[in-house]
């Protein structure tokens, strides 16, 4: 079985290209940074990994996609040796995208403030929303304007 499951941040921009011929199938290629689990002193702290995707998922990379975008990918690992002009035999691994998603909302991809694990737009934090005791975030009341103090959300 030859099963990959990887999540990290796009080091570059997606390229895409279309095949020639009345299909003309899109094949994106894009490379990530997964952060290493276990860091020792004098190493690197993530693995690089060149991907490529193909047809609708390359179509929604392109569109979607761009430098820094937190994604989780799911695909296989494939060899990609060849031999340079030199004659030289350059080893090399890809990994080929079956899936692909964000692992991250979109405001938090853009830059959003994070306090106490909740993410604000903009970097201002609720008036509401100081410390608790024991250390916990004080949740903002979720009111839904009705005057009971009731939550609209049925979980909470």
């Amino acid at each position: 079985m030859n099963k990959v499951i990887m999540m990290g941040r796009l080091t570059r921009d997606p390229e895409t290209r279309y095949g020639q011929g009345a299909n003309g199938t899109a094949v994106g290629r894009f490379s990530i940074a997964v952060d290493r689990r276990f860091k020792r002193e004098g190493e690197p702290d993530a693995d690089f990994f060149d991907c490529t995707v193909f047809g609708r998922q390359a179509e929604f990379v392109e569109k979607y996609l761009k430098k820094g975008t937190k994604v989780v990918l799911e695909g296989s690992v494939q060899n990609n040796n060849y031999t340079n002009k030199d004659g030289q035999k350059v080893y090399g691994t890809r990994i080929v995208v079956d899936n692909i998603e964000f692992a991250e909302s979109k405001a938090a991809s853009e830059g959003s403030t994070s306090y106490g694990g909740q993410s604000y737009q903009g970097g201002s934090q609720p008036a509401s929303a100081g410390p608790a005791p024991e250390g916990f975030m004080e949740i903002p009341s979720l009111d839904n304007g009705d005057g009971n103090g009731e939550s609209s959300i049925p979980f909470i």
